[in-house]
């Protein structure tokens, strides 16, 4: 059997179709009031998506920056998603993760820094990695979690980097 080249241009012209439709971000509506809309009908959707630039003065309300930041550092470092129906947004600022929370009770990179330094009473989040809900210790060369430091929401993302939209 053998296949025509226009039929190999029509499946490879599905196939990337497909991919392109997949890795496509949410369009973000014109206005906080069609954004709000928007959440409202989806109820929950967990990608994290660049923050509409109309929504640069509540941002800037919302994580208390200061006036003279420039708006493209508002917009480019703060995202949105939405979460039971409404808008949330979330700031990046100094080592804020806004992705999924890392709630992982184990952790390689604690693992090795435990085993370079045998019973360090903290492990580093440049080790660890910022995600993680967990501070670490090292009992000898092995990581353990020495306590829980911040709560994850009801989506599994770290609840005080999120904000609601006034």
């Amino acid at each position: 059997m053998m296949i025509e080249v226009a039929e190999v241009r029509s499946i490879f012209a599905g196939v990337l179709l497909a991919a392109v439709a997949g890795a496509t971000p949410l369009c973000t509506p014109a206005s906080a009031q069609d954004l709000r809309a928007h959440c409202a009908r989806v109820g929950n959707d967990d990608r994290v998506q660049p923050m509409p630039g109309n929504l640069i003065p509540n941002a800037r309300r919302m994580f208390e920056l200061a006036a003279e930041t420039p708006d493209s550092y508002v917009q480019a470092t703060t995202s949105m998603r939405c979460a039971s129906g409404a808008v949330w947004l979330c700031s990046y600022g100094a080592n804020l993760v806004c992705e999924k929370a890392d709630v992982s009770r184990s952790s390689d990179g604690a693992e090795r820094f435990c085993r370079q330094n045998p019973d360090s009473p903290d492990v580093p989040m440049s080790a660890t990695g910022h995600a993680t809900i967990y501070e670490w210790k090292c009992a000898g060369r092995k990581a353990r979690i020495a306590r829980q430091s911040t709560e994850v929401d009801a989506r599994g993302f770290i609840a005080e980097n999120w904000k609601q939209l006034e």
